[in-house]
């Protein structure tokens, strides 16, 4: 097995710490913030927020020609501070990080195989900015 080439994508929230957590946590939340772009979206979302908990989304082209699922397991939760998952072999870990008002969301996860370093590193950052976005207009800050 070759080890899997780590990308790390992050953003910075003028938030709460609890809201940013809450908003990565929350099934609803993420429905409204979990998708590369405006032609995608996520129709479902469930979230067991404990170690050996699983979660998924069903991200889906808002045309219909394509659609699936993004789905694990909680290898570690600290609340506020980090989140580790597994998806099958790759490993996800999400810091969030207090830096003065804001807060630092750290994504860093295992490549996959199928598409390049520079999609992924790509998709990935735009799920994480709209993340941002969805809890600055929450907060009021957006």
């Amino acid at each position: 097995m070759n080890l899997a080439m780590k990308i790390t994508v992050q953003t910075k929230v003028t938030a709460p710490i609890e809201m940013v957590w809450l908003a990565w946590t929350t099934p609803e939340d993420i429905k409204q913030w979990n998708a590369a772009s405006d032609d995608w979206h996520t129709t479902a979302a469930t979230v067991d927020l404990r170690e050996g908990g699983a979660f998924s989304s069903r991200m889906e082209a808002k045309d219909g020609s394509f659609g699936f699922d993004f789905a694990g397991t909680y290898t570690k939760v600290i609340p506020n501070e980090r989140i580790e998952m597994a998806l099958g072999e790759r490993t996800v870990v999400v810091e969030f990080i207090q830096e003065g008002p804001d807060v630092l969301v750290r994504e860093t996860f295992d490549a996959d195989e199928t598409h390049s370093i520079e999609q992924q590193q790509q998709g990935w950052q735009a799920i994480l900015d709209r993340f941002a976005r969805h809890v600055a207009t929450r907060s009021g800050n957006g």
